[in-house]
């Protein structure tokens, strides 16, 4: 049981850490070498894409997708697509897409001039199931060693979430310990009890001539 016990509370809080990991807003500092738009075929991945363009009514498979092409300070490539996110999920209410598009054109450069931006963003980057992370608003900065401010907003959510958690938890113990602990000493109780009973039954039978 114990074992059972374990893995339910790591596969709950993988699960957890995963949510918040993808949705949570993150900064990539990097360089703008290019954008693009391109038709995407959605299939299996297609949880991991936005909707059409809020005031568009999409129903086919597949639409024209803005993309981001960036390098880091580094040398890697990152590539980020730029859809909206509109009235869903996650609640960015993201309508900028084509303006967003038009910055990021702007600050394109190249690695003999390069202007480095901070790149906001939410999501994954998978080759393998061809994910990309949504770019949510990109500014220039002075340079690629610049910090990347303090995430005032994900650390509220976390707090948040984190006093929600205590509280259920607080909740439920003074629930377990006046319901539920006083009920399961009750039923061992007449178990030991009958239990009791029964041994001396047998016992008194055996002792019968």
């Amino acid at each position: 049981m114990n074992v059972i016990k374990w893995v339910f509370w790591i596969t709950i809080w993988t699960i957890v850490v995963g949510f918040f990991h993808y949705t949570l807003p993150q900064v990539d500092i990097v360089r703008i070498t290019d954008t693009y738009e391109k038709r995407v075929d959605f299939g299996d991945n297609s949880i991991f894409w936005s909707n059409a363009d809020v005031g568009n009514n999409n129903s086919l498979g597949n639409r024209d997708v803005f993309f981001i092409q960036t390098r880091r300070a580094k040398g890697d490539v990152m590539v980020y697509r730029n859809e909206d996110t509109g009235w869903g999920w996650p609640p960015y209410f993201k309508f900028d897409t084509t303006n967003l598009q038009a910055e990021a054109s702007d600050l394109r450069s190249a690695s003999g001039a390069p202007q480095y931006v901070a790149l906001k963003h939410y999501g994954w980057r998978n080759e393998f199931l061809s994910i990309f992370p949504n770019a949510i608003s990109v500014r220039p900065v002075a340079g690629p060693d610049v910090s990347k401010g303090i995430p005032f907003l994900n650390i509220i959510i976390l707090t948040l979430f984190a006093a929600l958690i205590y509280a259920i938890w607080v909740r439920w113990r003074r629930f377990r310990e006046k319901r539920i602990d006083p009920t399961l000493e009750r039923i061992e109780d007449d178990f030991a009890e009958k239990q009791g009973r029964f041994s001396r039954w047998i016992t008194s039978w055996k002792k019968q001539p």
